[in-house]
């Protein structure tokens, strides 16, 4: 694992695709969004949220996302994707990321996401389960 991503509980790796390049030859910024998705949703599994959310219908809910930009990726490349996550209030949890850049040996984005929990049934937002709290709390947030 990357050095800069050892405040990470959740550590994903993966390579840059070509396809995800755009004209002027490097990866398109809403790609990297999407590299966030990918790690939001495996911190999720990890902790039970996704599990959650399936039996029961209660679940995250993306409400806004950050993305800074600090050196452009480009096919070939290999990256490693961190998150780490807190409660945020009875409701809300703050994802934050960083995309690790192997060709760079550096951060090449850094972001944070604000989920809010919502019961899908009733169309409105929730308190976060207390075991759900519990899970994110003993996975921990890389500190």
């Amino acid at each position: 694992m990357a050095a800069p991503l050892k405040g990470y509980p959740l550590v994903l790796q993966q390579p840059v695709i070509w396809g995800d390049m755009d004209a002027f030859g490097h990866v398109n910024n809403t790609v990297y969004l999407r590299y966030f998705e990918d790690a939001r949703m495996a911190y999720f599994d990890k902790t039970g949220v996704s599990a959650y959310m399936h039996e029961r219908q209660i679940g995250p809910i993306l409400a806004a996302v950050n993305c800074d930009f600090r050196k452009p990726l480009t096919y070939p490349d290999s990256i490693f994707i961190g998150a780490r996550a807190t409660i945020a209030g009875p409701k809300k949890i703050n994802v934050e990321y960083a995309v690790y850049s192997e060709q760079f040996g550096a951060i090449a984005a850094e972001g944070s996401s604000l989920v809010i929990f919502y019961d899908y049934e009733r169309d409105c937002s929730c308190e976060i389960p207390e075991s759900i709290a519990a899970e994110i709390a003993a996975f921990g947030t890389g500190s």
